[in-house]
């Protein structure tokens, strides 16, 4: 479903979808249009905008946060000009599962659009560099002072959703580098296999002081 304000935008991002063979069960203009849409369809995802009626300040990603309280694990992509960072905090870190964060001006390809999507919907994780640098900075410390300069490299590339082989690629090293150094991050960071959580999510929110 969409909860976006902009009638085009909103009916835009739809025919994108469709054309990826991805329904919308629901495209609404306002927060409480979003509650009762999510109750309502249960829908895979919910790609939402930070600012909506009736004051254009934070009304979508409030909606999201009490979204995903009615539906645990409610997959949410927010879709923004804005990092809202009281309440991104609050979403990010309110659950493992499907979480993501991005921003309008900074979607430059469709397929990456989409990706993003389908990566969400599954519980994984999207999160924009800007997105995550403005969340750092609001961090009072930092829990992965233990990592090497490569390992947070290798997990600020998780954080934006980024497979094994796409970071080996981004950093031109082995796909076996890779997973070694993801081990290494899982290790320090001391995230065990998990049947009910993804530790790759787990890993991302730590990296950005959320799961604390």
């Amino acid at each position: 479903m969409i909860a976006e304000d902009s009638v085009l935008l909103r009916v835009g991002v739809q025919r994108l979808l469709a054309d990826e063979g991805i329904d919308t069960v629901a495209a609404v203009e306002d927060g409480e249009a979003l509650l009762d849409a999510v109750e309502r369809h249960r829908p895979d995802l919910a790609l939402v905008d930070v600012r909506m009626p009736p004051t254009f300040t934070d009304e979508g990603l409030r909606a999201a946060i009490e979204a995903r309280r009615r539906v645990p694990d409610l997959p949410v992509l927010v879709l923004s000009q804005y990092v809202e960072e009281r309440y991104a905090v609050e979403l990010l870190a309110g659950g493992s599962h499907g979480v993501g964060y991005l921003l309008k001006e900074r979607v430059a390809d469709v397929a990456e659009f989409v990706a993003a999507v389908r990566r969400v919907a599954a519980g994984g994780t999207s999160i924009d560099h800007e997105v995550m640098m403005q969340l750092m900075v609001r961090s009072r410390r930092n829990p992965v002072d233990s990592l090497t300069q490569r390992e947070r490299e290798v997990l600020g590339l998780m954080a934006q959703g980024l497979s094994n082989s796409a970071i080996a690629a981004s950093l031109v090293v082995s796909d076996g580098a890779v997973e070694k150094h993801v081990g290494n991050i899982f290790a320090k960071l001391g995230l065990e296999p998990s049947t009910s959580e993804h530790r790759r999510v787990r890993a991302v929110l730590a990296y950005l002081n959320l799961g604390q």
